[in-house]
């Protein structure tokens, strides 16, 4: 993790499939959400993509950085595990933020997912029974 400023947050670890690749973040994340975009569903392979989000100098790769793939530019892409396909994390709102795949966090964050975005283009197939509120695009946080 970078940036000056100390925290007392708890320090979550997450990991690739494959474990080549590893990070820590605090578990400070400001929101989470379940995503039913396109995108997110092909990149993870499912129904949809939990995600949580948090500044990005809250995440630091620790573990095999030279086995990080990175699709996008340096403002916002996704980062994958170059050896089993995983996709950990991806840089978002112009470098700003990062948005932790939350599959691969090993450590149970306080966090959880408060809505559902881009349910308009869900999968068909996949039937969303819980009570969280749905929206059809993007619900940007504040």
């Amino acid at each position: 993790m970078t940036g000056s400023a100390k925290s007392n947050a708890r320090i979550l670890a997450g990991e690739c499939f494959c474990r080549a690749v590893g990070y820590a973040v605090a578990d400070e994340f400001a929101y989470a959400m379940n995503c039913h975009c396109s995108n997110c569903r092909r990149t993870t392979g499912a129904a949809f993509e939990p995600f949580a989000g948090i500044a990005r100098d809250k995440l630091g790769v620790i573990r095999g950085m030279d086995n990080l793939t990175v699709y996008g530019d340096e403002a916002n892409h996704d980062a994958h595990c170059g050896r089993c396909g995983s996709l950990l994390y991806s840089v978002v709102r112009d470098g700003a933020f990062v948005h932790v795949a939350m599959g691969t966090l090993v450590d149970d964050p306080s966090i959880r997912p408060m809505a559902h975005i881009f349910v308009g283009s869900k999968a068909s197939w996949f039937a969303i029974t819980d009570d969280l509120p749905q929206y059809p695009e993007h619900l940007m946080p504040s």
